[in-house]
């Protein structure tokens, strides 16, 4: 069943950025899918990057990859894991695209003429993008716009959104705006002055807000929100609160008894659809945060990367191991390693002291190689579970062609061009490219899985299809030395013979993936991979809580 017109909610940050857009935007998308509404979600992002893959973890967060094969912001992952439902090129665009659109436009002579401005090209543009996604059936598209309101860059997106609300008319647009309450310690209060501001701001350029959600530290008072609501122009009843929670999948929850997702269908004039699957995911939700919050077992997992600085640099990886234990009442404590921290043999116990399991992320570049060589040694060595993923898996191909095989000098291309043993090299397609964006092999790919093997068994098929993001790839010259020496060629791609996934033999559990099965784990569908690594730390070390 679908409502005669598609409706329309817009998400605004203020005050400071990290608030948490992305996943009061999931939250709502969660909760209107739970009431019966088809639901799609969209982040307008105001950078000039055409896409998110040339940005910095460490500016950025990770890069998520959609299905079909686009790089985008890490908030397309919080979509994914809260409504689960697969995102598209569809749900993100930047700033760099809409100009890049506009301005190829214009070389084509589409403007005929015309002087071309911000306004109404680069607004037209957005507006165009958003009022796409309506003719694909959706109940409702709630568009998150990336930034903090006062932000030069965000204006565009503002103004576009000034637009359409006045287009919608009444009960197809509505706005919400997300802002920051600061305590204040010296004098013990809750102050309200950034979100005026903010919201002022908002109102200066045209826009009215109809709902404020108060990010907080502490739980706001009915005078707080008269206050707010006072100087905002909103009821006190549209101020509701997002108070910090231990875990973000917390967070539908305390909005919905806030009446958060009521409060936006009595905006939109909507009543909740009867369906069997009304309800649903709220109530899978409940279930979900009290087997987190009582877990029987705990399992701890070192996590060794590149960008441990910033936790949001392997964000759906640190997701999937929560969702993997929650399922099984396993709470699993992430130690995160720098990998550069690691430089020699000797402080290896003390760095892997207690481990239940060793898992060692993607990235790109030859920083902090040498460290992930030495863990998964360790790993190998002392048969403690472990997960390579992406450059991962490559970091187990050289150190098995090192320390097993006496290939002394081998190495990935990546990390040394002149290697006269390059076990890992880059791709035949990728030789000859130039540009860094959107150049990669990315998106969904598929595998054909060994059936005597580990993976299979996890699995349970013959064939998946998994999301990829790399340049480089393990060299078939060197199978055959591989699997006489133990190390199993266990998934193959059907039309390259790209090597997907290999595992050690006479190992508790040793798999090491070319692709990201990160990307694919949500609330409801936990992946399988994560779920049968933290089940093996578990049997390898486990303690009781």
């Amino acid at each position: 069943m679908s409502i005669v017109k598609t409706k329309y909610v817009f998400v605004t940050g203020g005050v400071t950025s990290s608030l948490g857009k992305g996943v009061v935007t999931a939250s709502l998308g969660m909760l209107l899918k739970s009431r019966g509404y088809k639901i799609f979600l969209l982040k307008l992002d105001p950078y000039l990057n055409i896409d998110s893959g040339t940005l910095n973890p460490y500016e950025h967060g990770e890069c998520f990859v959609t299905k079909d094969g686009l790089e985008t912001d890490m908030d397309l992952g919080h979509y994914e894991r809260f409504l689960n439902q697969t995102t598209t090129k569809e749900n993100n665009i930047t700033s760099g695209f809409i100009y890049k659109t506009v301005i190829d436009n214009e070389r084509k002579g589409i403007y005929l003429g015309k002087t071309v401005q911000v306004i109404p090209h680069i607004t037209d543009e957005i507006k165009k993008h958003i009022k796409k996604i309506g003719k694909f059936g959706y109940d409702i598209i709630i568009v998150e716009i990336g930034g903090t309101i006062g932000d030069i860059e965000v204006l565009p997106y503002i103004e576009a959104v000034r637009q359409l609300k006045w287009e919608l008319k009444k009960f197809n647009g509505l706005m919400i705006h997300l802002t920051l309450l600061p305590f204040i310690s010296a004098t013990g209060e809750i102050k309200t002055k950034p979100t005026q501001h903010s919201v002022r701001n908002l109102m200066e350029n045209g826009i009215q807000v109809d709902i404020i959600v108060c990010r907080t530290s502490s739980h706001i008072s009915n005078y707080i929100k008269k206050k707010i609501a006072l100087f905002c122009n909103v009821q006190s009843v549209n101020v509701i609160e997002s108070i910090d929670t231990k875990i973000i999948y917390e967070i539908p929850y305390l909005l919905h008894m806030q009446n958060f997702d009521q409060m936006v269908l009595n905006f939109l004039n909507l009543k909740s659809i009867k369906t069997k699957t009304k309800n649903f995911y709220l109530e899978h939700w409940k279930s979900f945060i009290k087997k987190y919050k009582n877990p029987k077992y705990k399992v701890k997992i070192a996590l060794v990367g590149k960008y441990v600085t910033l936790h949001d640099s392997y964000k759906s990886i640190r997701e999937s191991l929560i969702h993997a234990g929650t399922i099984n009442d396993i709470y699993v404590q992430i130690k995160w390693i720098y990998s550069e921290n690691i430089i020699k043999e000797e402080n290896i116990q003390k760095i892997f002291k207690n481990i239940s399991g060793i898992l060692i992320a993607p990235g790109f570049g030859k920083r902090g190689v040498k460290g992930k060589i030495l863990a998964v040694k360790y790993a190998r060595e002392n048969k403690i579970p472990f997960l390579g993923i992406c450059l991962g898996m490559q970091i187990s191909v050289i150190e098995f062609a090192r320390n097993v095989l006496g290939i002394k000098d081998a190495d990935s291309s990546e990390v040394n061009p002149l290697t006269p043993n390059p076990v890992i090299d880059l791709m035949n397609k990728q030789k000859n490219i130039l540009y860094k964006g959107g150049t990669m092999r990315l998106g969904d790919w598929k595998c054909s899985l060994v059936k005597d093997s580990k993976l299979f068994s996890i699995y349970k098929k013959k064939y998946i299809v998994e999301r990829h993001r790399h340049r480089y790839e393990f060299n078939n010259k060197y199978i055959d030395i591989f699997s006489r020496a133990g190390m199993k060629i266990v998934g193959i791609n059907p039309e390259t013979n790209l090597v997907e996934a290999l595992e050690l033999k006479n190992h508790i559990f040793f798999i090491g993936v070319q692709y990201h099965p990160e990307y694919k784990s949500t609330v409801i569908n936990p992946h399988p991979l994560f779920i049968s690594f933290v089940l093996f730390s578990k049997k390898y070390k486990s303690y009781d809580i």
